[in-house]
């Protein structure tokens, strides 16, 4: 089966009666007459939290302001019938109703929009996703017996002629015990090249953020961690992206951040050799603190703020 792979976002909303806001596939989707929270996929160039904002109005006609980020999951399903494997990065944020009507759409892949009582979300057939999302026990959906071979970095040509990527990766704010902060540092002919980056990557095909996170620092700088939570989500456009393939790639990053602890901090060694990081050290709060805009990457910026807020 064709393997494909996107990046989603969906709202978990609640009304003062504790009713939580679900849409039903309709036929013209992968999975009909099952529901699932509002959302859907992620546009090119587009952050997630404007994402659910826009599905969320399209689906229901109402409109919803984002709250705060609940999870960041990864999922495959097999669609046999339609000869595909789809792996899912989903993020998930939790929102309140701003003003609209709730009505139903006609020749859409969801065709009514529903507040359903918490005593009742269990007599629906829900997806997996969405259960889970919701504290409920989940029901298994199909999934192929191998992880299909997907490559880690893509690029396709665009209306325009020039090359689209759209990436979905996950990255460590991480310390150990004296407080230090683990950077790497972004190798030449890589975007950002020379800038201080935070350890993490790209997640594999089928592989679920946290494994993805774990695995890279340990590949990036041999230090190993422990999820402490989830910090944020960053999203990031370059139109035209400079890297080792030599020509623009009009880029697209979708990037969870995590705290990470490390408890037996060891000197930074970087075995993936002739990759995007040259370089993997740990600093001093204090130096962390000095570094401006010119010095770091957008993300590493982002995510050090939220883990250390002033």
């Amino acid at each position: 089966m064709e393997a494909l792979r996107r990046i989603a976002a969906y709202a978990v909303v609640t009304d003062p009666d504790h009713r939580v806001l679900l849409v039903r596939a309709s036929a013209l989707s992968g999975t009909p007459g099952t529901w699932s929270l509002p959302g859907g996929a992620v546009a090119h160039g587009e952050h997630p939290n404007e994402t659910v904002v826009r599905e969320t109005a399209a689906e229901t006609g109402l409109s919803i302001a984002v709250s705060g980020l609940a999870d960041v999951v990864a999922d495959m399903r097999a669609l046999p019938h339609r000869g595909v494997t789809i792996h899912t990065d989903r993020v998930i944020y939790t929102a309140r109703v701003r003003g609209g009507a709730l009505r139903d759409r006609v020749d859409q892949p969801t065709d009514l929009a529903r507040w359903v009582p918490a005593d009742e979300l269990t007599d629906l057939p829900l997806r997996r996703f969405t259960s889970l999302a919701l504290g409920l026990p989940a029901a298994d959906e199909a999934v192929p017996d191998d992880v299909p071979e997907f490559p880690s970095f893509h690029a396709a040509p665009g209306p325009d002629g020039l090359h689209r990527a759209q990436r979905f990766a996950a990255y460590a704010v991480a310390t150990d015990r004296q407080r230090r902060v683990l950077l790497t540092r972004v190798a030449p002919n890589y975007p950002g090249a020379g800038r201080w980056h935070l350890p993490g990557g790209g997640t594999d095909y089928g592989e679920q953020p946290g494994a993805a996170l774990i695995r890279e620092l340990v590949e990036e700088t041999g230090q190993k961690g422990r999820l402490v939570e989830l910090l944020g989500v960053a999203s990031h456009r370059d139109p035209a992206s400079l890297g080792p393939e030599g020509y623009p790639i009009d880029w697209h990053g979708v990037r969870a951040f995590y705290r990470v602890h490390v408890d037996r901090a060891t000197r930074p060694r970087v075995s993936d050799s002739g990759g995007s990081t040259s370089e993997a050290r740990w600093v001093r709060p204090e130096e962390v603190a000095a570094l401006g805009p010119e010095d770091v990457t957008e993300v590493t910026a982002e995510a050090i703020r939220a883990a250390f807020p002033s």
